[in-house]
């Protein structure tokens, strides 16, 4: 059985930044965090936090055309897990948005995302982000693996970027 390698502990940086995570949002980080792990991967992407919160967020489900939508995007995301996903294993998601040095754990990709997602908390005055901010960070941008499976199970990302930051989201309750 080939050795996997350990996607490393969050550095100080992933530290300050998961210390602003509602629990919920501390245990999507959590869960994408394991599967990088299961799969083989370096770093959390932006589809293992698409998972992730997809998973774990009614509200994030709630955001998509429907249960037949959610359904096609999970059922991307499980492929993922299964084959689907091996052509990204063991290479970095780089789609631009940060130089390649980022956050040792975490693709650039899903830095810039977890960026988007506290700046848009922070724009509605709070200082926790939620899981609609993350997926509204996540659809929008257009290189990312996430945009990749949400293109492939036919939901327009933009549309679903533009249409969260358009509605701002339920006031996440801060809690420690």
């Amino acid at each position: 059985m080939p050795r996997v390698p350990a996607v490393p502990a969050p550095a100080l940086a992933d530290r300050d930044l998961e210390a602003r995570l509602t629990d919920a949002m501390a245990s999507v980080v959590a869960g994408a965090r394991r599967r990088a792990l299961r799969d083989g991967d370096r770093q959390i992407d932006t589809a293992h936090l698409l998972h992730s919160v997809m998973e774990t967020d009614p509200e994030v489900r709630a955001a998509f055309d429907g249960a037949p939508q959610v359904a096609r995007v999970l059922g991307y995301l499980v492929q993922r897990s299964i084959g689907y996903g091996l052509r990204w294993q063991g290479s970095v998601e780089d789609s631009g948005a940060l130089p390649l040095l980022g956050q040792p754990g975490w693709s650039p990709a899903a830095v810039t995302a977890m960026e988007g997602a506290l700046a848009r908390a922070e724009a509605r005055g709070d200082v926790r982000v939620g899981g609609t901010d993350l997926l509204a960070a996540l659809a929008a941008d257009p290189e990312s693996r996430a945009v990749m499976v949400l293109d492939h199970a036919g939901v327009d990302a933009r549309e679903l970027s533009e249409r969260l930051v358009g509605a701002p989201p339920s006031r996440q309750v801060s809690q420690g």
